[in-house]
């Protein structure tokens, strides 16, 4: 958790979890989920904000090896990129680094 203060007391929290049935889980659930996908989507927001479609970038693929591509696209959660090799990806932007123009 960051520095910024808790709104509830975790003792407290975590007393009230001790006596709530399945069904208030399970609401509670679906509101932890709601907001962890809320806070991932404004953070993917702001990553893709540092870049715009013609910019030149670079990330490491899962092999290892380092690709430079060209931004085609900003999508919802992901860059649309083409790679010097004429490849298409679609990349999440915390994996990119903007790159020297060649």
């Amino acid at each position: 958790m960051n520095s910024r203060k808790t709104i509830l007391d975790r003792e407290l929290l975590t007393q009230a979890l001790r006596h709530m049935g399945e069904e208030d889980l399970l609401y509670l659930n679906r509101m932890v989920v709601e907001r962890l996908n809320l806070l991932a989507q404004a953070r993917s927001t702001v990553e893709l904000a540092q870049f715009a479609e013609g910019d030149r970038v670079e990330f490491t693929a899962s092999d290892g090896s380092l690709k430079q591509a060209i931004v085609l696209r900003l999508n919802k959660k992901t860059a649309s990129v083409r790679t010097d090799e004429g490849q298409n990806w679609k990349v999440s932007p915390g994996l990119l680094r903007k790159a020297a123009a060649r």
